[in-house]
């Protein structure tokens, strides 16, 4: 998962901090003045702001005996660009098993030999075990009728609403009244 996206949501995962982004977006502050508006001691804002600094989201300068914090909003919409990409937004979620659930319902609906006890009711764990149907049979390659209630009563003795089911869903293709049949 990318650190920068953590540290941002980190950042930003404070009702002060927001409410100190909100009131740099208006103008600069120093710490004092935050503090003051905020009614929280400058120990506390110190710490808010090296948090919102670190997502590089302030910038401060030094103005006399005090530093004057401001809003990167630069750095605020390159990161929202950067960030919120889809090849970032990707990156977070790659080691989440995308099977997960599918291999939940299977495991919950089959015996040891791979015959389901019951064809589920409901259509999102229905729509799971035919994707794991499916994979029985080769893409690319043409079944007929027979050879196709072959393979599906592996699985389960209603051969023919799997095998309709199947086609409803697009993972396999039909040609013809009982003709062929493929995989897509």
């Amino acid at each position: 998962m990318s650190e920068e996206l953590v540290t941002f949501f980190k950042a930003l995962a404070d009702s002060n901090r927001l409410k100190i982004i909100g009131l740099l977006a208006e103008k600069p502050y120093s710490v004092e003045e935050l503090a003051a508006l905020l009614k929280l001691k400058p120990p506390t804002i110190s710490h808010h702001l090296a948090r919102l600094a670190e997502a590089e989201l302030v910038t401060s300068r030094a103005e006399s005996y005090y530093s004057v914090y401001q809003l990167d909003r630069k750095m605020l919409e390159e990161k929202s660009r950067s960030m919120f990409s889809q090849k970032e937004l990707s990156t977070v979620v790659a080691d989440v098993d995308a099977d997960a659930y599918d291999n939940k319902v299977i495991k919950d609906y089959s015996r040891r030999d791979g015959s389901l006890k019951t064809l589920p009711s409901q259509r999102k764990k229905f729509d799971a075990i035919l994707r794991h149907v499916v994979k029985s049979f080769d893409v690319g390659k043409r079944y007929s009728e027979k050879r196709v209630n072959e393979i599906l009563s592996r699985f389960h003795e209603d051969t023919a609403t799997l095998r309709r089911e199947l086609v409803g869903l697009g993972l396999m293709k039909r040609e013809g009244g009982g003709g062929e049949y493929w995989r897509v």
